[in-house]
């Protein structure tokens, strides 16, 4: 077994001694746990609230005089190239095999689905705001409880149903009683954009439940995994963004905004700052600290958005995102006051990596809860 000793680890090792000072150490030891907490938290809801606040600026404001950028694709590539080189260096530091541990056919069905996904996910806020982009995607607790059950066979609590039920419908509360439209979308294109989010979620609900099939069956390392799903991502974008013919528009506006490539560098490195303190936390201090995590990000991320681009809310809309969030809260609640109820995992069921996309918070935080870290 090998892995990353992250300082925590380190400590705790090095306090194996006994005596008058066990005491003393194991309280040095908690509150030395609390600061890893804090810092790796901290990373994930200032990369993740970045990664969010950049992503809305690429995709729905204009560049120079009134020009958007329109090729989504292309930055599917970037984020692709990027996770890619990150799962490298996670692999060589851990010294873990290189070799595909599943079947390649598998992890590129997973990429397909993840292009896809991911795909719609950017074209979305060219005609929806970000607030919206973000809370449509906690409709994928339907999703993916449907897809656990057809491609796993598993069954779910009633309470599960009902905290799924409650997001389901805070979020149809916030999308049927306020302005959803993003800034410089012509009236009624939203109808657009939550058609897109609709084959998000789909695509996405089969992405994960996908993917946590082939920890189960295979044994993948979450970088393994990581690595040939990114690269198998990145081929398939790479080849529809030539195909279509979009690459010399991509990069000729990288040209005549120099800008636009800064800010597309920063979602990159937030992308990998984001998944390292993902990571981290979930390796040391379990899935539901990332789940309550995630929680709080998606607040945050809520508030920055609202405040940076000034989006519109009705108060209709505020008691959908109270409803929304009090049920996301709860979930997290409940797995820590019954960690053994879950009906959806395995005691030693692995985790399922980060969505290859950050952006996806409650996504990563329904996969969190749902499994266990485990190598």
């Amino acid at each position: 077994h090998s892995s990353v000793c992250w300082p925590a680890a380190e400590f705790e090792m090095a306090g194996g001694g006994s005596g008058g000072g066990g005491d003393a150490l194991e309280e040095s030891s908690q509150v030395n746990a609390a600061v890893w907490v804090a810092v790796y938290g901290g990373g994930i809801i200032v990369m993740l609230g970045l990664y969010g606040v950049i992503q809305e600026r690429i995709m729905s404001e204009p560049y120079g005089d009134g020009d958007f950028f329109r090729v989504s694709v292309f930055m599917v590539l970037c984020n692709r190239l990027v996770a890619i080189v990150f799962s490298l260096i996670m692999i060589l530091s851990r010294k873990e095999e290189m070799v595909n541990k599943a079947p390649l056919w598998k992890y590129l069905a997973i990429s397909f689905s993840n292009v896809a996904s991911t795909w719609c996910q950017y074209e979305a806020l060219k005609y929806v705001s970000f607030p919206v982009q973000m809370l449509g995607k906690s409709f994928k607790m339907m999703p993916v409880m449907m897809w656990g059950i057809i491609i796993s066979g598993k069954k779910y609590e009633m309470k599960d149903w009902l905290i799924a039920g409650g997001v389901t419908g805070g979020v149809t509360q916030f999308l049927f009683s306020g302005e959803i439209k993003s800034k410089h979308a012509d009236p009624g294109s939203s109808v657009y954009g939550l058609l897109l989010l609709l084959a998000f979620l789909a695509c996405d609900g089969f992405t994960s439940t996908f993917q946590e099939k082939l920890f189960k069956e295979h044994k993948t390392s979450k970088y393994n995994q990581m690595l040939y799903v990114n690269s198998g991502s990145a081929v398939v974008s790479a080849f529809t963004l030539f195909a279509s013919g979009s690459a010399g528009t991509a990069i000729g506006f990288c040209f005549k905004h120099p800008d636009f490539v800064v800010h597309a560098g920063s979602l990159s490195g937030a992308t990998v700052a984001g998944q390292f303190f993902i990571y981290s936390l979930v390796k040391e201090y379990g899935a539901l600290v990332l789940a309550c995590t995630m929680n709080v990000r998606q607040v945050c991320s809520f508030l920055i958005s609202y405040i940076m681009y000034v989006h519109p809310i009705s108060f209709l809309q505020l008691l959908g995102l109270c409803m929304v969030f009090a049920a996301l809260f709860y979930k997290s609640y409940d797995g820590w006051k019954n960690p053994k109820s879950k009906a959806t995992a395995s005691p030693s069921a692995p985790a399922v990596p980060v969505a290859m996309e950050l952006g996806r918070a409650n996504s990563t935080k329904v996969d969190a809860e749902n499994q266990g870290p485990q190598e």
